[in-house]
């Protein structure tokens, strides 16, 4: 109150001069105060939003009314919405301990949906995840995940904590030492909640939760080639209850170009039809022309073009590849900036895909194609193609 007062007796006496020289030692001087009001006031706003959630968490720990325990949770959940600052708070605070013992008791079943929901958003803050370690966070997931009797819209909700705390674009997840000891329980939970998701919703969360586990260990790889995954996911990949969008379809060609990397992936991947739905997904088209949609869209490409050029190092694999007519899909990519949504990303990975199969059958290819597309050094031929205009196809 006394700088704002302050601020009042500058801002009145600017008006009663006409003096230069004083009006600019005033007008500095309202910077000045005008920066320490600010402030202040973030520091009283900080305290009361510490104070609410203090309060939130309180209720969570004592109240033994559903509705009350529901409405704290809900309103925990509103605070996570404002952003990564409001999710460290949270976490700071202790909401990360109380969401768990909520998670813990078999009588507030009802309430372990919305009670992990609120996790998964508290957990986008490393301060989140370092609390949901500490307190065995990985387990109780585990539990739930593998519970048969828990509901699928609340197994969904732990896959979606999984999918957050193993996020790719974090780096404070490296630290999660007890995921590993769990590692293979949750992959099954998440492999069977992706066969029998009744919706898209619930498949895109499990998926998200697998496809970023198999960038954490390679063992994770391992254990979903022996599970069938394979099998399973490119099943999924034709069943529009379950895959709906280019979304879910980015999640299953991250799965398989990351299991691309054990040599007995091509020869499921073969006998299981995924050459053709590998090639599909390089037709991925978005039919909104929303940036997030066209997005997911030059990640489906370039993925399905990497995973292609990974296992063509198997002669079974590229010759499928070869007899469904991939080597012209890959050719009219790296030639058509809008087929590739003009994606450089895709088009590299394009051309990898491309000189891999040009190995085995160069005769697939017309002589202007090979003279540019696979003679020249990698960094030439994405130098001409990338400055190619549509009009030269």
């Amino acid at each position: 109150m006394d700088k704002c007062s302050e601020l009042a007796d500058v801002t009145e006496r600017c008006t009663q001069t006409d003096d230069e020289d004083e009006l600019s030692t005033m007008k500095l001087h309202i910077n000045e105060t005008l920066t320490s009001v600010g402030q202040y006031f973030s520091h009283m706003i900080n305290l009361a939003l510490i104070q609410e959630i203090k309060n939130l968490v309180k209720q969570l720990e004592t109240c033994d009314s559903l509705h009350g325990l529901e409405s704290a949770i809900h309103r925990l959940f509103s605070l996570t919405k404002e952003g990564s600052r409001l999710c460290s708070l949270v976490a700071q605070e202790g909401a990360v301990v109380a969401l768990f013992r909520v998670c813990r008791q078999d009588c507030l079943r009802g309430l372990y949906p919305s009670a992990l929901r609120t996790l998964a958003a508290v957990c986008s803050a490393e301060e989140g995840v370092y609390q949901l370690e500490k307190v065995d966070g990985i387990l109780c997931l585990t539990d739930i995940l593998t519970d048969e009797s828990q509901s699928e819209a609340c197994r969904a909700e732990a896959a979606a904590v999984i999918a957050q705390i193993t996020s790719p674009h974090l780096t404070f997840t490296q630290h999660l030492s007890s995921f590993i000891e769990n590692m293979e329980e949750i992959v099954t939970a998440l492999l069977k909640l992706c066969l029998e998701a009744s919706s898209a919703e619930v498949f895109l969360l499990a998926s998200a939760a697998l496809a970023n586990i198999t960038f954490l260990d390679t063992l994770s790889c391992e254990m979903l080639l022996q599970m069938d995954a394979v099998k399973i996911l490119l099943s999924a990949s034709s069943d529009k209850q379950r895959v709906n969008s280019s979304y879910a379809r980015d999640q299953i060609v991250t799965i398989l170009a990351n299991m691309s990397i054990l040599d007995q992936c091509s020869s499921e991947i073969v006998h299981e039809d995924g050459v053709q739905v590998l090639i599909e997904m390089l037709s991925e088209k978005s039919s909104t022309g929303i940036l997030a949609d066209v997005s997911a869209c030059e990640r489906v490409q370039q993925k399905s073009a990497v995973t292609v050029a990974r296992l063509s190092r198997d002669p079974e694999f590229a010759e499928a590849a070869i007899k469904c007519n991939c080597i012209p899909r890959l050719i009219q990519l790296c030639r058509s900036p809008d087929e590739r949504h003009s994606s450089e990303a895709v088009l590299v990975a394009c051309l990898a895909a491309l000189r891999r199969l040009a190995t085995l059958q160069p005769e697939g290819l017309a002589d202007a194609d090979f003279e540019q597309l696979v003679k020249p050094r990698l960094v030439d031929s994405f130098l001409l193609c990338s400055n190619m205009e549509e009009s030269f196809v």
